[in-house]
């Protein structure tokens, strides 16, 4: 272990840096709701021995037990759970509360609560109704953390420091606009400049002075994109930086502890990828709707943002929140069946996780959260068939210690990149339903992961160097350059894929002149001359049956090849799909040129990757619902064979030195089971 004064950013590797051995299993544990009830906090110290949990987080929603009243903290009670705990071979993540403030500092400081952006100012209650920007409780939040620090960063038990919780949200008081305005001038230096970048000539909205910009608001200024743009920005540079403000103090005590905080299912408010370089570690917290569909088409989806979070950093991250039943917040709270827990698990594993974690340890006896799963319920017993789940996946993390710390060797990447996604989501055209980001995005990664391909996501700030093949599903916006990043990737001799709707606005959202993909028709061999937004029900053809649906553009060839043309509408003919080599190393530039049904892509990407190095994980035949995912250390690969169906599936190795290593079943991958296999590099 590093001595306190070491940082984890001067060591030089990319691994998850905690004082654990072996996989992570646990969860959020709130011992405040039990301190009239020792006999419980006593009884939960045996029953996460029983479940085989290894780490705690502690203090997320603390602050009114820590600090009852202003300058008067109480952390006796903290001191002994954390000693118990330790005592008993269990670990903590140590959180700061700022998530959700005291009521006294509501009632005292009212800029400590949020503005909505109608500038209504928000009464106390819920949580993350707070200011990022307010000084008073940038202050006030950094008191309570050096409480926190000066007991917990000297202490053997405590691991890991998190920040805050899901952090979201943002405020329009009169300290955010002022720190905004500031953001602004760093931005843009002049007033002319930022009206030449933001296009305010149109509707005579020009700017005379930086103060007099807003925030953007439904009862004022909301026609701008780029101001919108702008403040989204705005919102997760101030969010990073009181993520930040929070981390100093804890790092000035030990350097040596880690920094996380948990992230959210396709949260669109915060660009996550800006966090990679603030936190040591990445975490997320994953609630699928499972049984609401297909599992099949859910685990792709989920597991689709277990490798979002892996990419962020490129090394395991933390499965931080996670349930074993059900939550109570969804639409519809419905419980997992039997088998599911184990699988949803290690899908996180197979995709990158170091740790399986829950919210939370015991359910609470009241207010928001009280139906909420939990791996102990109201009834306390520990013969329950949640426990017993909970307890099975304890004992397979336990049985895997050889996962620690691998990693995922990914030859192939797609751009998601947030601030693109913002700008498309406040385009106004040429769909302004159903023209789904996302989707776009699962479309190519569905394909890839059934033919058993492990996929990185990157933004347009990564390098794509590493890579044999990048896909750019729905690049409207270029920025930072991508352009050149995407000429020399071809020129390398690699495959770039672009999609429909690329190349078509600058940073600000503003419309490049001249023919689209911007700067790249000579790599692409094309140039866009029309979009057509397609009504629900209407789509147009290609060859081989293939639909388009939605939307499509009308291309012109520029020497690029014809793969598909269109069969219909006025523009039958033209082309729909194209690719071009470009280049000494001839490389290949393919452009999508419409929204196609997942069974082109299904095939598309086959024929594509049989062209290329890029071979799939495991090359036995496998139904669809069978995903696979590989992690890999120096000298094996470990391939999960992951079985997303309520029928069991033969399993036919083939000769080599595969191994299995671990089987939630026998003869075969069971209804909702998991086959890893070892191979050895």
């Amino acid at each position: 272990m590093m001595g306190a004064n070491e940082s984890i950013k001067d060591r030089g590797d990319n691994r998850l840096m905690l004082n654990i051995e072996g996989l992570i299993h646990g969860g959020d544990y709130n011992p405040e709701q039990w301190l009239e009830r020792p006999e419980i906090l006593i009884k939960d110290i045996e029953l996460m021995k029983k479940a085989k949990v290894n780490v705690v987080t502690l203090g997320v929603f603390s602050w009114s037990m820590l600090e009852p009243t202003e300058g008067v903290y109480t952390f006796d009670w903290m001191e002994e759970i954390v000693g118990r705990l330790y005592d008993n071979g269990i670990k903590v993540f140590m959180a700061t509360p700022s998530g959700a403030r005291p009521k006294w500092m509501a009632d005292r400081y009212e800029e400590v609560l949020r503005v909505d952006e109608q500038r209504v100012r928000q009464l106390f209650g819920g949580r993350h109704n707070h200011c990022y920007t307010s000084p008073v409780y940038r202050e006030k939040a950094k008191a309570i953390n050096h409480e926190i620090a000066r007991r917990f960063s000297g202490h053997p038990g405590v691991v890991g420091w998190h920040i805050s919780n899901e952090l979201g949200g943002d405020c329009h008081c009169p300290l955010c606009q002022e720190a905004f305005r500031n953001w602004l001038k760093v931005r843009y230096k002049t007033i002319d400049e930022l009206n030449r970048r933001w296009y305010t000539t149109f509707w005579s909205h020009t700017y005379q002075s930086f103060d007099q910009i807003e925030s953007p608001s439904p009862i004022g200024e909301s026609a701008l994109h780029a101001l919108t743009l702008d403040w989204q920005r705005f919102v997760t540079d101030q969010t990073i930086d009181f993520v930040k403000h929070e981390a100093s103090v804890l790092r000035g005590y030990n350097n040596a502890i880690p920094v996380t905080t948990n992230f959210m299912y396709y949260f669109n408010g915060l660009d996550y990828f800006k966090f990679k370089d603030v936190v040591d570690f990445i975490s997320w917290d994953s609630y699928p709707t499972w049984h609401k569909k297909d599992d099949h088409i859910i685990g792709l989806d989920n597991g689709m943002w277990h490798d979002m979070m892996r990419s962020i950093k490129n090394m395991p991250f933390i499965l931080m929140e996670s349930t074993p039943s059900y939550t109570n917040w969804q639409g519809v709270s419905k419980p997992k069946k039997p088998g599911m827990h184990q699988l949803a698990s290690l899908q996180a594993i197979a995709h990158g996780s170091d740790a399986v974690m829950y919210f939370q340890w015991r359910q609470s006896r009241g207010a928001s959260e009280k139906f909420h799963g939990a791996v102990v319920q109201h009834d306390g017993r520990d013969d329950t068939r949640y426990f017993k789940e909970v307890s099975e996946v304890g004992q397979n993390l336990a049985d895997l210690p050889m996962l620690q710390g691998t990693h995922t060797e990914a030859k192939v990447a797609i751009i998601y990149d947030w601030e693109n996604k913002w700008a498309i989501e406040a385009s106004q055209g040429p769909r302004n339903k159903g023209f789904s980001y996302i989707e776009a995005i699962q479309k190519s990664y569905n394909a890839l992961k059934k033919y058993g391909i492990d996929v990185d996501f990157i933004d347009m700030d990564c390098d794509m160097n590493k890579y044999e093949v990048v896909i750019a599903p729905m690049l409207y916006m270029f920025r930072n350059g991508i352009e050149d990043k995407i000429r020399q990737f071809v020129e390398c001799g690699k495959t770039m894929i672009m999609g429909y709707w690329s190349g078509i606005v600058d940073e600000n959202d503003q419309c490049f002149q001249g023919e689209v993909p911007y700067n790249l028709t000579d790599v692409f061999g094309v140039s866009r001359q029309e979009f057509v937004g397609m009504y629900d029900g209407e789509v147009n053809k290609v060859a081989d049956g293939y639909c388009c649906e939605k939307f499509c553009e009308v291309l012109r060839g520029e020497g690029a090849k014809i793969l598909y043309a269109y069969k219909e509408d006025y523009f039958a003919d033209t082309p729909a799909v194209t690719v071009n080599h470009y280049g000494e190393k001839n490389g290949q530039a393919i452009y999508i040129g419409a929204d196609f049904s997942q069974e082109f892509y299904n095939d598309f990407y086959r024929d594509v990757l049989e062209g290329t190095c890029i071979k799939p994980i495991i090359t036995m035949s496998l139904p669809d619902y069978v995903h696979v995912s590989s992690r890999q250390s120096e000298d094996a690969r470990y391939v999960f064979l992951q079985n997303y169906s309520n029928a069991s599936v033969k399993l036919e190795l083939g000769e080599g030195d595969d191994t299995i290593v671990f089987a939630s079943g026998k003869d075969g991958i069971q209804p909702y089971g998991t086959i890893i296999l070892k191979q050895r590099l």
